[in-house]
């Protein structure tokens, strides 16, 4: 793998991902594109580690004055939602919970339930018009998501939400930590905890 065109992909993706509130696998596959490289193996480009290093330079040098107010604001609707679904363990996890948000990303909460239609029961009692799509659980299967819009009154615009629904036995592996060591994910003490570290 040449380390020179791995860390240009690294530098341009990061871009992607604060300007454009994309994930890492879609920014690193539009940085090879815009690289001159649309058919780079995985193998050439950067890994998710080196992403996130590339997205906390690039908030500091060209973000130092806005990030930290749209990510907590982007925390506040968290804790709110974390709050409404409760009796679900809900998680965060993604830019919000990692601290690399700005008010382009996304909310992704992963919540842990007996049934999982008692999550789309919830939020219709919530009065909350919401879409149903799916992604590739913690066991290779496919869980249902739940997106929607909700108001951001610290930025004055609405942000999304997208809640995993997850089978309560899957609570335990997701709990794990990353390869570095660090959690993937929080529920709301957790959160709470890494803000009165920050």
């Amino acid at each position: 793998m040449s380390v020179g065109f791995a860390n240009e992909v690294a530098a341009c993706a990061a871009r992607l991902i604060v300007e454009e509130g994309m994930d890492y696998g879609a920014a690193k596959r539009r940085a090879a594109r815009a690289l001159g490289r649309p058919r780079a193996r995985s193998a050439e480009l950067p890994g998710n580690q080196a992403i996130e290093d590339e997205v906390r330079a690039y908030l500091a040098l060209f973000c130092a004055e806005t990030q930290p107010a749209e990510l907590a604001a982007l925390r506040s609707v968290a804790k709110t939602w974390m709050q409404r679904l409760a009796e679900f363990r809900p998680h965060l996890e993604g830019a919000v919970w990692r601290g690399t948000a700005t008010r382009h990303n996304d909310i992704h909460l992963q919540l842990f339930c007996d049934d999982p239609k008692s999550a789309q029961i919830r939020l219709l009692n919530l009065g909350v018009d919401f879409s149903v799509g799916s992604t590739a659980g913690m066991r290779a299967d496919s869980v249902d998501v739940l997106s929607f819009a909700s108001p951001c009154t610290q930025l004055e615009t609405h942000v999304m939400l997208h809640l995993a629904v997850h089978d309560l036995d899957d609570l335990r592996g997701a709990l794990r930590p990353d390869g570095t060591g660090r959690a993937r994910r929080g529920d709301l003490a957790a959160l709470c905890k890494l803000e009165g570290q920050q």
